[in-house]
């Protein structure tokens, strides 16, 4: 089937000219450009990699642990949770003026935009996911001796699990997206600078392989994410494909 599409794709670009050149790019001009424009191609992979991964951890983590608070605390969900749904559902990106302008350098500010892109859904879902946890495995827990600590850590976060890997999902989508924006705007590396690059210089053969690399990075990342999944819930796992 794929060697059917590129065949196709093929014979409306550089054969048949149904799609012109050089606005829609043959797969042999992709090819072209792997080989050629590797080295600037490659940096900006590694670049989009460890701006994505670093971001998207510290907003994981961050998102887990308040998650876990606002769930088991009332005093703190009382207090926080005001704010969560004001500033919540933002979009991350309309922080891009504040982010360039508070922070030291522009990839530190892309960095927080992609830790904050990820840290609303993981927080919400957290949330949801330890208060929704049924009264009756604590009360049983507490009847066989267990603390406070053993309360949170072994039984409500277990439980909210499934919830959390679908605000991990969510906040994975979230922050690709603000990855690409922020680097666009302000970081003078990456797959969004690349983008912006080859369209200021009108190469769209550099675009389209941009994209397909972005494409199998996103889907390659949300498949390990699916892998730690099935590991970690493995009573649910083949509930939800990828």
């Amino acid at each position: 089937m794929l060697g059917l599409g590129l065949i196709a794709w093929e014979l409306v670009t550089a054969k048949l000219a149904l799609l012109p050149l050089p606005f829609f790019a043959s797969p042999q001009g992709l090819l072209e450009v792997y080989l050629e424009d590797w080295p600037r191609l490659g940096e900006s992979v590694l670049h989009s990699l460890w701006l994505l991964l670093s971001g998207y951890a510290l907003g994981a983590l961050a998102g887990f642990v308040a998650g876990i608070a606002l769930g088991w605390s009332r005093a703190i969900g009382y207090w926080v949770h005001p704010v969560l749904r004001l500033i919540g559902p933002l979009p991350a990106t309309a922080w891009l003026p504040i982010a360039f302008f508070a922070f030291p350098s522009s990839g530190s500010a892309s960095t927080f935009l992609v830790a904050l892109a990820t840290w609303f859904p993981v927080t919400v879902l957290t949330w949801s996911g330890v208060a929704g946890v049924n009264r009756a495995y604590y009360d049983i827990a507490r009847t066989l001796g267990a603390s406070q600590s053993f309360l949170v850590l072994k039984v409500a976060v277990p439980a909210a699990l499934p919830q959390v890997f679908v605000g991990l999902f969510m906040g994975l989508g979230a922050s690709f997206s603000v990855l690409v924006v922020a680097e666009m705007l302000g970081v003078k590396a990456g797959l969004g600078w690349y983008l912006q690059w080859a369209q200021g210089w009108a190469a769209y053969g550099n675009m389209y392989a941009a994209l397909v690399v972005m494409a199998l990075m996103c889907s390659g990342l949300t498949t390990l994410l699916f892998k730690g999944r099935d590991r970690l819930l493995a009573w649910q796992k083949g509930t939800v494909r990828w």
